[in-house]
């Protein structure tokens, strides 16, 4: 099996394989094998039966999907499912189908499904009923591989090589060597989880952002604190390549897009995206569950005629948002990089520079 992308999609019997493989490990490696099952209407959390030590490591498999009967052909895989906590301390997970971690304190394992709900907390709270689980179904396939005290995964990993794990732990490998980090200064949305999407890059002799995306979900965001004062001005230069979407974007089955967001102190967000076919000027609510309660779109550009081509834009944020919302907030919090591919499962590809935002209080360059 070849080298890991971000969107390598494995199955249940190649995590069968590697469990069948991890047998033959040399001993003091391993200190437990499990593979199990996470129902995808099941709410969090599911316990592993595994305890980890603080500073043990562990590594992970998965395969599958959820599902949303109520819109056919939309599913979610399990890399984007897939949670872990450690007794009753941080949810995390990974970027790719498989991922490593070090208990940062002691305590059981224990997984969860991230999709329809949200975190509402950094322990995995949940921000939606418990019963609403029943709208999804589906079964993520996972292999968990606890290592013994003081094996890290990297070395673990690499003491199984030559084994007969179906090229499993070359993915791994792969990906510890080459983890992907957001650009400096910028951080992910917590609760909707990490990603490597986004990356600090240079064109044309500018510090730019680069945007990948395909079959996956990023919101990277960046400190701008600012009194949101009237002619607040959002500035940004962007070269879209590639829309995720072909179709209007404001149903849930066709949310892919490519934006950039300004947040504020009242928990909404304004962000101002290139669609595929809505016209320029065109304003909606996002039509995804909970982030229809605080998330506006702005249409800037429209259509694939300005493709490939860098653009530079201007919004006079606090218009837009009298015109949009009613009576604007007190502050800015911060600005966002928007990317969704997660539905229609096509690539999305940008640059930013030159990301700005401005009022008589002064100004925050964020790129």
């Amino acid at each position: 099996m070849p080298a890991s992308d971000t969107t390598t999609t494995l199955n249940a019997a190649a995590l069968d394989r590697c469990a069948a493989a991890l047998a033959t490990a040399p001993p003091g490696l391993v200190a437990e094998v499990r593979r199990l099952q996470v129902d995808s209407a099941r709410p969090p959390w599911q316990d592993t039966g595994i305890d980890l030590a603080p500073g043990q490591a562990l590594t992970w498999f998965t395969s599958g999907a959820t599902r949303l009967p109520a819109v056919p052909g939309l599913s979610v895989p399990a890399r984007f499912q897939l949670w872990a906590r450690v007794g009753a301390g941080e949810v995390e997970r990974g970027t790719r189908a498989h991922h490593s971690l070090s208990a940062p304190w002691g305590g059981r394992l224990a997984l969860g499904s991230y999709f329809p709900g949200e975190w509402t907390t950094r322990e995995g709270g949940l921000a939606v009923p418990p019963e609403a689980y029943a709208q999804v179904e589906g079964l993520l396939e996972v292999l968990l591989i606890a290592w013994a005290p003081g094996v890290s995964p990297a070395s673990g990993l690499e003491a199984l090589q030559g084994l007969a794990d179906g090229g499993l732990t070359a993915l791994e490998r792969a990906r510890l060597a080459h983890p992907g980090a957001p650009p400096p200064d910028w951080r992910y949305l917590w609760y909707l989880g990490p990603s490597e999407t986004f990356s600090a890059a240079r064109h044309e002799r500018h510090a730019c952002i680069d945007c990948m995306t395909r079959e996956d979900a990023a919101i990277l965001q960046h400190d701008a604190p600012l009194p949101f004062l009237p002619e607040t001005r959002l500035r940004w230069q962007w070269r879209v390549d590639t829309l995720p979407s072909a179709v209007a974007e404001d149903s849930l089955p066709t949310h892919d897009y490519l934006s950039i967001a300004v947040e504020f102190d009242n928990g909404q967000d304004l962000t101002y995206m290139w669609s595929a076919a809505l016209p320029t000027g065109t304003v909606f609510r996002c039509p995804l569950p909970h982030w229809d309660q605080r998330e506006t779109h702005v249409v800037v550009r429209s259509g694939m005629r300005e493709l490939g081509q860098w653009l530079a834009e201007e919004r006079d944020v606090y218009a837009d948002y009298q015109a949009a919302l009613g009576t604007p907030p007190a502050r800015v919090l911060r600005v966002w990089l928007i990317a969704v591919s997660l539905f229609q499962k096509q690539a999305g590809a940008c640059s930013y520079r030159a990301i700005s935002l401005a009022n008589a209080a002064g100004e925050v360059c964020v790129a």
